[in-house]
């Protein structure tokens, strides 16, 4: 019968087509193919599973995705990546796990959302939070300017940089009901992005202040020592998620490395971003790596191993 693998994808164009290719190509005299995965009714427990091995680059927009996901996963189907930790897709938890880890982050602190959905009566419902806040104590801990940015999400979204408190309030009671952090802002002198694939790093610098498909700079790469720090600190931040594919960015201040950004279970593959370097590189190791997987060649990174508190220990780091 064989064993087929299923891709889960939304908008993005460029890497769909070429990454199923490659699995055929390579999975041939294995009798493994790919396709793009249909959906339709799913029952709660389904034998034989349908895909061996599903490759998730949407479910964080399409629930029902998530939903089949981590039933299928519970009846042995690996997914790349693991349903159940993209839960923990939050900037202000990404900032503690790096500070248990060792790994430098910058000064960060979430904040109560400004609103709130309709049921909530803030005088009943938010009688834990404190009110007002004292904003001079969180801006002495952050300093200014600092960054403003929601919780979850991505693409650069509703991020500020604030540099007076004026600004602050003015963009935080325009934040809605969305969950905030304040972290400091790291004046930075390099910046860097790895992308993570199955414990394969390829490390770009990166230039976050120019447009968007213009940040990857694929002619002028890191070498020497900050190369092997963002390498080795990327490896270390997606082994302790458990994550097969991440992207992983650093600012460079004073000869450290802070994790700025590192929770990204669906990096960004795009061939006009990441340029024909990156997208060989990655077209290639993904392949590679759910070949492995439907081989039976290889074990989830979060299959009966540790996590991110065995990695941490007890008390952390």
């Amino acid at each position: 019968m064989g064993t087929t693998v299923g891709l889960l994808v939304g908008m993005e164009n460029s890497f769909p087509a070429p990454f199923l290719e490659a699995v055929n190509d390579k999975g041939r005299a294995d009798g493994i193919r790919a396709e793009l995965a249909v959906l339709g009714k799913v029952a709660e427990v389904e034998s034989p599973q349908r895909y061996k091995v599903v490759v998730d680059r949407i479910s964080h927009e399409v629930p029902f995705y998530r939903a089949f996901l981590k039933s299928a996963a519970l009846q042995g189907t690996v997914v790349v990546n693991d349903p159940f930790w993209w839960e923990a897709d939050e900037k202000f938890f990404e900032c503690t796990l790096a500070r248990k880890l060792g790994v430098a982050v910058p000064k960060t602190v979430v904040l109560p959302n400004k609103e709130y959905v309709p049921g909530i009566v803030p005088d009943k419902s938010l009688r834990n939070l404190q009110f007002p806040l004292d904003w001079d104590a969180i801006v002495s801990y952050t300093g200014l300017p600092a960054v403003l940015k929601p919780n979850t999400g991505g693409g650069w979204r509703d991020v500020f940089v604030v540099r007076s408190m004026d600004d602050l309030i003015r963009d935080y009671d325009g934040s809605g009901t969305k969950t905030m952090i304040l972290q400091e802002f790291i004046d930075w002198e390099d910046y860097v992005r790895c992308v993570v694939i199955g414990g394969e790093v390829l490390v770009f610098r990166y230039a976050p202040n120019r447009s968007f498909f213009e940040r990857y700079v694929t002619d002028d790469p890191p070498t020497g020592w900050l190369q092997e720090r963002a390498a080795e600190d990327a490896l270390k931040l997606t082994a302790a998620l458990g994550y097969d594919m991440d992207t992983v960015e650093f600012a460079v201040r004073d000869g450290i490395l802070y994790a700025i950004d590192f929770l990204n279970p669906a990096p960004d593959f795009d061939n006009f971003s990441i340029k024909e370097a990156g997208f060989a590189f990655v077209v290639d190791k993904m392949s590679d790596l759910v070949l492995s997987y439907a081989r039976g060649e290889r074990v989830p990174p979060w299959h009966g191993r540790q996590r991110w508190w065995d990695f941490v220990g007890e008390g952390g780091a």
